[in-house]
């Protein structure tokens, strides 16, 4: 049964007496009542028409609540009723977004803005951080990780295109390749595009081996090669096609940068941060630098061996 608890406040006009021409001014009272089942109830009152006009239930929980803010996928955002819808205009901002920064990276190679190496260097930084930073627009499952994967797995047909000799891209090629050579497309920035496009679909955004791995392939080994070139006077004694400096900035971007998503994809309920998450980063991105470092990684490709040590140490230790 409700009671009456209190008068919650008063509008009082300025006069009771209507203005000509107009309405008469409303003089609303505000009553808060209570039920035995915790709810509030709050309702106006019109005295003119000597009716209630309206009631607005809220629970005394949500009240308490509202300062917080809570957070739901884009997908639910943009197009709530039509989802597959919303992850199709996800799916296309995700890529129009990674289609601005190689069409930047390709701009800045043919002007010839940046040395050839770092030019590279910055291609391989930046598309699949600034891919994974789209991952909220899409909503949870299996269809928004595959729609998601569609941005790098158009990649890989694109550098077998360009790697076999069958499509031809001097751009892009001069922005992807160390030496000009369209056949180097098929090692590095092939491993690149696959790595990235198997880790969206079986890890997606609940996993940190996603996180660890996208971030040690693009910031740690990006910045490792830019570092390496220009303060790696100390070379490792077991490499000396590596430095110390390079190493040391592989394993420090690559946690700190993963800290930095872990961070991002908790404010969205993806993961979980904790301090055991920021010591597997830690963990993964020493081991990512260490076979980095090793002579096996400049035989083979580091995308591969970076890649799969992130995997491996990863499934390990989260």
């Amino acid at each position: 049964m409700h009671s009456c608890l209190a008068i919650e406040g008063i509008t009082r006009p300025s006069s009771f007496l209507p203005l000509p021409g107009r309405p008469p001014s409303k003089f609303v009272f505000y009553v808060q009542t209570r039920s035995s089942s915790s709810q509030i109830n709050f309702r106006h009152f019109h005295p003119l028409s000597s009716r209630w006009l309206t009631q607005i239930p809220t629970h005394h929980n949500n009240l308490q609540a509202s300062g917080r803010r809570q957070l739901t996928s884009a997908p639910a955002t943009m197009l709530p009723e039509y989802p597959v819808v919303a992850d199709i205009c996800a799916a296309f901002i995700a890529g129009g977004v990674a289609l601005f920064f190689l069409l930047l990276w390709e701009e800045t190679a043919k002007r010839g803005i940046f040395d050839q190496k770092l030019n590279r260097k910055l291609v391989h930084v930046s598309i699949g951080l600034v891919f994974m930073l789209c991952w909220p627009l899409f909503s949870s499952g299996l269809r928004g990780a595959f729609l998601a994967c569609l941005t790098p797995g158009l990649n890989i047909f694109r550098m077998l295109l360009l790697g076999l000799g069958i499509w031809k891209d001097e751009a892009t090629v001069k922005s992807m390749s160390r030496y000009g050579d369209y056949r180097e497309l098929l090692k590095g920035p092939l491993y690149y595009a696959t790595t990235i496009t198997l880790a969206c679909l079986i890890y997606w955004r609940t996993s940190p081996i996603a996180i660890a791995l996208i971030c040690n392939l693009c910031a740690g080994d990006g910045l490792a090669d830019i570092v390496g070139r220009r303060f790696g006077t100390q070379k490792i004694p077991y490499n000396r096609s590596k430095s110390i400096a390079g190493s040391v900035a592989m394993a420090s971007a690559g946690f700190l940068t993963s800290i930095g998503y872990m961070h991002y994809f908790s404010s969205f309920g993806f993961v979980q941060e904790s301090w055991g998450m920021v010591l597997g980063f830690l963990v993964v991105s020493l081991a990512s630098a260490l076979v980095e470092s090793l002579p096996i990684s400049t035989e083979l490709d580091d995308n591969l061996t970076v890649s799969l040590t992130s995997v491996l140490v990863g499934s390990l230790v989260f």
